[in-house]
């Protein structure tokens, strides 16, 4: 089991490989060991401040077939055989950052009532996630929302789209460029995880009273 000594400029460059094989390669061998030892590190945290066992899963790319991934993530969720249609942890790349989230994407059944469950709690979710967290409706772009700009229009636009869309998704969490410091330091950067995971804690435990 590789042991995480922090991200380099080189992890990220190589998203700027051309080509799937190649580019799947330089991912097999460099970023999804890193992202495995991360999850793995953090697998009994998140178990604990859930109350749920944390299972960990590595993005594996296995459908694309021409297209290289411009980005990749571990996973962390109740359930060993997949992640995809519960609620979950991620870490993970794009060429020009690293996110930590909380997500529940597309294939999620509690979708719609995650969304009901957020606009009936929408003072507390707003209140509670700091503002240089950021929010995101659609994990296949690179793109966020600062909370700091998500008033509660903004929110109740997010999660009305999140029950009404079928593509439609809500991640929320931290974006760190590839450039800041905390990524080269791997004691400060799994902290950093724990950290925004307890902060996001209330968010799964709204998807706990759902039923997947």
């Amino acid at each position: 089991m590789t042991t995480f000594n922090g991200f380099t400029q080189k992890d990220f460059d190589v998203f700027s490989i051309p080509g799937l094989e190649n580019r799947m390669e330089a991912l097999r061998e460099q970023i999804s060991p890193k992202l495995e030892a991360i999850a793995t590190e953090l697998a009994p945290d998140v178990t604990a401040m859930t109350g749920d066992e944390m299972f960990v899963h590595v993005a594996r790319h296995a459908r694309r077939k021409t297209n290289p991934p411009n980005d990749t993530w571990a996973a962390l969720a109740s359930n060993k055989r997949g992640y995809k249609k519960l609620p979950h942890f991620q870490i993970g790349l794009w060429e020009t950052h690293v996110f930590v989230w909380f997500a529940v994407i597309y294939e999620s059944p509690i979708k719609e009532d995650f969304a009901k469950t957020l606009q009936a709690n929408k003072e507390e979710v707003l209140s509670h996630i700091p503002d240089h967290f950021v929010w995101s409706i659609d994990h296949t772009k690179p793109e966020a929302i600062p909370h700091g700009e998500v008033d509660e229009e903004k929110f109740l636009s997010m999660t009305d789209r999140l029950q009404s869309v079928k593509k439609a998704e809500i991640l929320c969490g931290l974006h760190l460029e590839r450039g800041d410091d905390r990524l080269k330091n791997p004691e400060k950067f799994l902290e950093l995880c724990k950290d925004t995971f307890q902060t996001l804690e209330p968010l799964y435990q709204y998807t706990k009273q759902l039923k997947v």
